[in-house]
């Protein structure tokens, strides 16, 4: 019997391959794992819930997705389960750090992509996700954020690694009480709130699922995965990983471009059990 009771995947550089597809070996093995043996397959993103929703739908399950790193939980019917923000004032001094950067800037909350300009960086992520931002002035959508009483669940700034990087450090350096940072690949620098991490919605979900440490699985491929690939009982690095991530893991598959997952899950799930 299989010991193994979650799987728990993240979906750029490892569900989906370099030309942001589900490969239908993937498909077939997510199948097998998920709806033959009953074993709870767990989307973990720093995508917002309409990046995520048509992947699980093309891979017919039906758990509650971890959007945002951990920021956003909802179940199959969108419900909210777990909903933490950056405080407006915080956004405020993350978007004036950020003029001082040549970055691209996008601030997300529920399921909403907010920029200001349709610069490259945006005109990409767009075509990645298959959503369209809203422009807005940012000092406005801060100032509402403001009389809400709220604030935004990610804040991701795209840019030149080295300009990231630049801006990494800054933003470390003015704001790290209150914000996690992290790139979550060299163009990309994530934002979230301080509390906020992919091990911290996987434990919520093991307490709803009634699921010990011990019994999960997590796949991943970037920094933004560490915590997770650490928490997990199994922890999986990609093989497009960069060498930090996989130090972390407990063992390394195939790339993406590889079927990596796919292996993985049929090594462990199916031919073992």
């Amino acid at each position: 019997m299989c010991k193994y009771k979650m799987v728990c995947l993240d979906i750029d550089g490892t569900l989906i391959n370099s030309n942001h597809k589900i490969t239908e070996k993937t498909k077939d093995i997510i199948d097998i794992v998920a709806n033959e043996k009953k074993i709870h397959t767990v989307l973990v993103s720093a995508r917002m819930p309409k990046g995520i929703i048509p992947l699980q739908n093309e891979l017919n399950i039906s758990e509650p997705l971890i959007c945002y790193s951990g920021a956003l939980i909802v179940d199959k019917h969108s419900n909210v389960l777990v909903n933490k923000v950056i405080d407006s004032k915080v956004i405020k001094k993350i978007y004036d750090t950020s003029k001082d950067f040549k970055v691209s800037l996008s601030i997300y909350k529920d399921d909403e992509w907010y920029i200001e300009n349709l610069d490259k960086w945006a005109i990409n992520e767009s075509e990645i996700t298959n959503i369209s931002p809203e422009i807005i002035d940012f000092n406005k959508l801060i100032k509402q954020l403001e009389n809400q009483n709220s604030g935004a669940n990610k804040v991701l700034c795209i840019g030149e690694p080295e300009d990231i990087q630049l801006l990494y450090k800054k933003i470390n350096s003015i704001s790290k009480e209150d914000i996690n940072v992290y790139p979550s690949k060299p163009t990309y620098l994530e934002i979230m709130a301080k509390e906020v991490s992919k091990t911290s919605a996987i434990e919520f979900l093991c307490k709803e699922f009634n699921i010990e440490r011990g019994q999960v699985i997590a796949i991943g491929d970037n920094y933004n995965d560490i915590d997770m690939i650490e928490y997990a009982a199994l922890g999986i690095a990609m093989g497009n990983a960069p060498i930090k991530v996989k130090e972390h893991a407990d063992e390394v598959t195939f790339t993406n471009d590889e079927d990596g997952v796919a292996k993985a899950l049929e090594r462990h799930l199916i031919k073992l059990s």
